[in-house]
């Protein structure tokens, strides 16, 4: 079953060459794969990389010899021999963006820039496109964090909006690979900024770029501190819902799970099981299912069987399965915080349409002993707005009547309604404070830098 629901061929044409490395990485130590396929798609995408020590690091592993093909050895040559050329061509710009006290000349004007840089230090349009160049050898080659300080040079005095863009879709995967997530998310704000902003020749090229966009935004989400927010304000936008239901409908597996394991955003639950009810024809795995039986069917038996299905999708998936060392022991946490709240899910169901609840029947449609099913139910009680109370002898939960005034009834649905205004709002202010912000991050970075 692990592999049956694994998405990385799915998810792997929507990333950069680079970005899939971790991926595999992965699947190779979760054995979801023979390692000999996994090594053979290793070398395959290096071979569109400068990555040749590597490579050729994989091949003597793969075949167990210490030789390596003359073609890789002939292509090691070539690449020492462009990195040395594109360096010289690149070194009078480079000479001068290390030199501090010389950076301070620059404004936030980038015309003005190009013209002072031309007249005063014959820094011209070839110097300045021979370090876009260079920045891009050197992440092919592997060396991320001088391939993003020199992108983000680039872009500060870049003027082609095209050349620019894709500077910072590089910058973008370089901070993702030395896993830099507070950087990666300014990033990927910042290239969201553009894409929902900037006129494309046409819409299926803005459709593919947020596709993209969602799908190098996987690493940070489920990296990032406050990340479960972060999927769930961007997929849940129209546009970018769109783009999942038009053709990237596997997304729903991380959208699904970070509605599940987010307690504060139980508001757009019910917005979740509408679109997996409209594309259950076009994609479903074990975590979407479980919501489809537990809220759409109220199938407590197919929901369980799905849950346990559930643990396995998410412990055998790359952004899922993450795991955390404590001691002697690993754990994943997201999936554990997967399966607690889910259970809530299937007890406040239940609950919903039960007023006398046998506590033996509760456990085992939770895969609970009784005790356990007993002492979770009180905890619940205790800590949420549930008016219920056990009974002890017939060993069953009474629960309460309990009807929501209208008063109510606004409130919760304008919950909603009160995050999209402020994403609208955020999404109209933020685009105009980004030329400012861009100099000023500039400036401060060359004084830390140097």
């Amino acid at each position: 079953m692990a592999s049956t629901h694994d998405l990385t061929w799915k998810v792997a044409p929507q990333l950069d060459r680079h970005l899939v490395f971790p991926l595999l990485e992965f699947l190779q130590e979760r054995q979801l794969y023979n390692d000999e396929e996994i090594l053979k798609a290793k070398i395959d995408l290096l071979s569109e990389t400068n990555m040749v020590d590597y490579a050729m690091d994989i091949h003597k592993s793969l075949y167990h010899t210490d030789q390596v093909p003359q073609e890789m050895i002939d292509r090691r040559v070539e690449v020492v021999a462009r990195l040395k050329s594109l360096e010289e061509s690149a070194a009078p710009l480079i000479s001068f963006l290390q030199n501090a006290a010389l950076v301070q000349e620059l404004r936030p004007d980038k015309q003005y820039n190009i013209q002072m840089l031309n007249e005063r230090y014959q820094i011209g349009a070839n110097q300045i496109e021979a370090l876009y160049q260079y920045a891009k050898f050197q992440f092919e080659c592997g060396n991320y964090s001088g391939a993003a300080d020199y992108l983000y040079q680039y872009r500060a005095l870049c003027t082609n909006p095209e050349r620019s863009l894709s500077a910072l879709w590089g910058k973008l995967a370089a901070e993702v690979l030395m896993q830099n997530w507070d950087i990666a998310l300014e990033e990927l704000n910042r290239l969201k900024e553009i894409i929902d902003s900037k006129n494309f020749a046409s819409p299926l090229t803005q459709l593919q770029n947020r596709i993209w966009l969602m799908h190098w935004s996987l690493f940070i989400f489920f990296n990032h501190e406050n990340g479960r927010n972060g999927i769930i304000d961007l997929f849940f936008q129209d546009r970018y819902l769109n783009a999942i239901q038009t053709n990237a409908h596997h997304l729903l597996r991380y959208l699904a799970t970070a509605v599940v394991v987010n307690k504060r955003r139980r508001n757009v639950l019910k917005d979740l099981i509408k679109v997996i009810q409209q594309e259950q024809y076009c994609y479903k795995d074990p975590i979407t299912e479980f919501l489809e039986c537990l809220y759409v069917n109220y199938d407590f038996e197919g929901a369980q069987m799905k849950l346990r299905e559930c643990e396995q999708v998410i412990l055998n998936d790359p952004f899922l399965g993450k795991r955390v060392e404590e001691g002697n022991f690993a754990t994943v946490p997201l999936r554990d915080e997967f399966l607690e709240n889910a259970r809530l899910f299937i007890f406040e169901t239940y609950c919903r349409i039960h007023q006398c609840i046998d506590i033996s029947t509760l456990a085992e449609k939770m895969n609970m002993s009784y005790d356990e099913a007993e002492r979770f139910i009180v905890n619940l009680v205790r800590s949420s707005k549930l008016d219920a109370k056990i009974d002890s002898v017939s060993g069953t939960l009474v629960m309460s009547t309990n009807h929501i005034n209208v008063h109510e009834q606004i409130i919760e649905s304008l919950k909603n309604l009160n995050m999209r205004t402020y994403m609208l709002a955020k999404n109209i202010v933020e685009p105009a404070q980004a030329a400012a912000q861009e100099y000023v991050r500039f400036v401060l970075w060359s004084q830390d830098y140097y």
